[in-house]
């Protein structure tokens, strides 16, 4: 079946991670993706080839120089017919582009914007994930380690995309809203609330401290048990006992996720995953 954005034209000139993973989210809706790369192409295609080349799958990637005349004509004249502009530059940068919020709402008062910076708060202010990450509290300070994921760079590619379909369906409902701006520091502290609110705090209820929301060693290594439930609580007392920490650490891991299939409770071995 043909996608819900089938017919509609993005045109996207972000780099690195979010943009890509935003756009390939449009794309499997149907959208058709025109990909504006610069001349030495986009960092994620040597930082993690095989994803780049899954994510342009069926993109149409155009080398063009922004900085010339003649790029910037080239795009200009994409834009004529697209639905959605998605960037990924400081609000600085696309002023000096000839893409700032006055011309672009003149020239093309039907197209969608959707702005992906840093942070909201401070646009033009440099950070990445980590220092994101970092910032929203996500790593821990007595013990910092790095983290094992671009959380604000995913989170925020997907408040990119949720951020398209809302102003796409807008627009076909009549509404004037053209532009949306999606920060990944945003992102970040978005995605550290139960944190802050001290639900996976030091001492939170899924922080680990609780035998129905944590890590357990067991004779061979690890698992993760989430009980959370009153009847998976229920069951997990019946079959473990209350000294949960000792008694899983008698067997091995095979035994536990065997357990945990024949009474329906949420256990997993944690084991290494390669790259």
């Amino acid at each position: 079946m043909p996608g819900p954005l089938q017919g509609f034209t993005v045109v996207t000139l972000a780099l690195n991670v979010p943009g890509p993973v935003a756009a390939a989210s449009l794309r499997d809706d149907g959208a058709r993706i025109v990909k504006i790369e610069p001349p030495a192409g986009d960092p994620l295609a040597w930082m993690a080839p095989g994803w780049y080349a899954n994510l342009h799958q069926g993109v149409e990637v155009r080398p063009l120089n922004l900085k010339t005349p003649e790029g910037t004509t080239d795009l200009l004249s994409l834009l004529t017919g697209a639905d959605l502009l998605l960037t990924s530059f400081r609000p600085s940068a696309l002023e000096r582009l000839g893409l700032g919020r006055t011309l672009l709402d003149d020239r093309y008062p039907a197209l969608c914007r959707v702005l992906i910076v840093g942070d909201r708060r401070a646009p033009e202010e440099p950070g990445h994930d980590l220092t994101y990450q970092v910032e929203a509290g996500l790593i821990d300070p007595a013990v910092p380690v790095m983290p094992r994921t671009l959380l604000a760079d995913m989170v925020g590619s997907r408040e990119a995309y949720a951020a398209a379909l809302a102003l796409l369906l807008g627009r076909e409902r009549g509404s004037a809203a053209r532009e949306r701006v999606v920060g990944l520091a945003d992102a970040a502290r978005f995605a550290a609330q139960p944190f802050t609110v001290g639900l996976t705090a030091p001492g939170g209820m899924l922080s680990g401290a609780q035998n129905i929301y944590r890590l357990y060693r067991t004779a061979d290594g690890w698992v993760a048990a989430a009980p959370l439930e009153a009847r998976f609580a229920q069951r997990w007392a019946e079959v473990i006992g209350p000294d949960a920490g000792s008694v899983i650490a008698r067997h091995p891991t095979a035994h536990w996720l065997t357990l945990a299939r024949a009474n329906d409770l949420p256990l997993v071995a944690v084991e290494a995953r390669e790259s």
